[in-house]
């Protein structure tokens, strides 16, 4: 697992270019995955952290994924680039 990116949104293994989000002009960016960034903006600006954890629980739990990987997904939510920094103003 060295070396693997993770989207600082929603924490999903970002293994190929394919699944970088973009800035506008298209250039990708390897912070954010496409379904959380896409064209320089949040694709849902206005989703919090708690709703996240909640999306995230749900997508995780429709792919049937073990519970510590889900766990483990939602542990790394607060610490996550998008997510800390809103963390610290709190």
């Amino acid at each position: 697992m060295a070396n693997k990116h993770f989207c600082q949104s929603c924490s999903m293994p970002m293994d190929t270019p394919e699944l970088f989000g973009t800035e506008k002009g298209g250039t990708k960016n390897s912070d954010y995955c496409k379904y959380c960034y896409a064209d320089g903006a949040f694709t849902n600006p206005d989703l919090t952290l708690e709703e996240m954890k909640k999306h995230m629980m749900k997508i995780m739990g429709n792919e049937k994924l073990p519970e510590e990987i889900v766990e483990v997904a939602l542990s790394r939510l607060p610490y996550l680039k998008r997510w800390s920094e809103k963390v610290k103003l709190l």
